[in-house]
């Protein structure tokens, strides 16, 4: 008797508009496929951009909180994350939504994780750059690079 296995669905989520309408997609399409979600979120030590309100010990290099305590990359990184899916899909979605953090740069994060996925889902582009471009470059390089097939969610098309 053989294993059924759930379709994995991986999705990029970064907090913004845009991954929020991926996730949501993702959501849609694991309910019906029958399939569960990973929600995936990278993290750089150079690169924080959810550390607002905290400051750097120029001496030791030690990140702070507004109270003074240690905040961590990967920590910011798993309550933005938290934080995103409870508000793109709330607490009980439907489908099991588990959640990723992983160190690294989001595009190859991503591609990493495709190779495991039945679907990957990002949106048109994230925090980054320019706001008049159709596909950012992580959905970019995802799309190039991914080892299963890619959806590119649109901020907005699921609305009427």
């Amino acid at each position: 008797m053989s294993e059924t296995i759930e379709p994995l669905i991986v999705v990029g989520v970064d907090g913004s508009n845009h991954s929020k309408e991926a996730l949501r997609w993702a959501v849609a399409q694991a309910k019906a496929i029958g399939g569960r979600v990973h929600a995936v979120m990278s993290w750089e030590w150079n690169t924080n951009p959810f550390a607002l309100g905290t400051s750097t010990n120029t001496s030791t290099g030690a990140t702070t909180g507004m109270q003074g305590d240690p905040v961590g990359a990967e920590e910011t990184a798993r309550q933005k994350l938290a934080d995103t899916v409870a508000s793109a899909v709330g607490t009980s979605p439907g489908v099991p939504v588990f959640r990723r953090v992983e160190q690294g740069s989001p595009a190859q994060v991503l591609v990493d994780a495709s190779n495991e996925a039945d679907l990957t889902v990002v949106g048109t582009r994230g925090y980054g750059g320019f706001k008049g471009a159709l596909l950012g470059s992580v959905s970019q390089q995802v799309v190039q690079y991914a080892a299963s097939t890619v959806v590119v969610v649109r901020e907005g098309a699921d609305e009427d």
